[in-house]
């Protein structure tokens, strides 16, 4: 066995709300979930652990996850389907807590009169999950993949606290973002995206290669992926650029339905030409809020073209 590391026992980077701060407690996960126990072993470190490289491990530590955090009695997700950390996911819904309530005296609005759109709900419907849990927002979860939307759809069902709170629309156009999905006069307070950001099938292939050598994973030439993922959710043509410049041309055309536009990138080079982009499109506000979870950092991108007056009357509805 190896010298034992002394590891932090909150990991500081993540938001203050978040609930995954501290060190997995993967006795309490076992009570929750006992079938986690077939998966925990203790690592050459002493500590208690699962093979992050093996995705049914990866899978099942989630399940715990939402169950003991979040009172999900079921999750499942298809073969192959993309299988998020849920400790980045809670970040991105706690940031974005914190830009509503930058408008709102500080203050965050929670309720079913929030209403949230997430774009790439994926068949994992993590982000409707949390959001729901954490601030009883409403959703409308949308994705281009059938099979995606089935399974959102019923882990929604199966699970009564997200019943009548989370909506799952089908995208029939892969060429479209908004359009299809928010419906006339319907509005939204924020808008969620975790974009593709691969831009090309060889590419994604090179980064979970890189993903299992750092796992320890020695299949590097077929990578398993420890968190999965089809080829819509991990790339795209020209990449996460090309998505959210889509998105953002697209959003001009929403630009009295929905009060905040959001987007994570994940590489920082990739700013400059977001920022170009949006300027291009005469918005009037762009946040940037920096995340870090684990060693890697990425950035959740807002923007909005609602003037000082709308704004306040938006808010008034809160």
């Amino acid at each position: 066995m190896e010298k034992k590391k002394n590891f932090p026992t909150e990991k500081s980077s993540l938001h203050v709300r978040n609930k995954h701060k501290s060190r997995y407690d993967f006795k309490a996960l076992t009570e929750t979930v006992k079938e986690l126990s077939d998966f925990v072993a203790v690592n050459k470190y002493g500590d208690e652990s699962i093979d992050f490289a093996n995705p049914q491990a990866v899978k099942t530590l989630n399940k715990a996850l939402l169950k003991h955090f979040y009172q999900i009695d079921f999750w499942d997700i298809p073969d192959g389907y993309l299988c998020p950390p849920i400790p980045g996911r809670a970040d991105y819904i706690h940031y974005a807590a914190d830009l509503l309530a930058s408008c709102n005296h500080q203050n965050i609005p929670t309720g079913k009169r929030i209403k949230v759109l997430d774009i790439g709900v994926g068949a994992n419907c993590v982000y409707p999950i949390i959001g729901h849990q954490e601030y009883s927002w409403y959703f409308v979860g949308s994705d281009i993949d059938e099979v995606a939307t089935r399974s959102a759809k019923n882990i929604i069902e199966i699970n009564q606290t997200l019943k009548k709170n989370v909506e799952i629309r089908l995208q029939p156009s892969k060429l479209d973002i908004f359009k299809n999905i928010v419906h006339k006069e319907e509005k939204f307070d924020l808008t969620i995206c975790n974009p593709p950001f691969h831009s090309s099938a060889e590419e994604a292939n090179a980064g979970s290669q890189r993903k299992n050598r750092n796992l320890g994973n020695k299949n590097y030439t077929n990578p398993v992926l420890n968190f999965g993922g089809i080829n819509s959710e991990l790339w795209t043509k020209g990449g996460e650029v090309a998505f959210v410049g889509k998105m953002i041309e697209e959003s001009k055309s929403y630009k009295t339905q929905c009060f905040w536009f959001t987007s994570l990138v994940s590489k920082s080079e990739n700013l400059g030409g977001i920022y170009a982009m949006l300027e291009r499109a005469e918005v009037t506000e762009i946040r940037t809020s920096e995340m870090s979870t684990g060693n890697k950092i990425t950035r959740i991108v807002a923007w909005t073209f609602l003037n000082e007056k709308q704004q306040e009357d938006w808010v008034k509805s809160w």
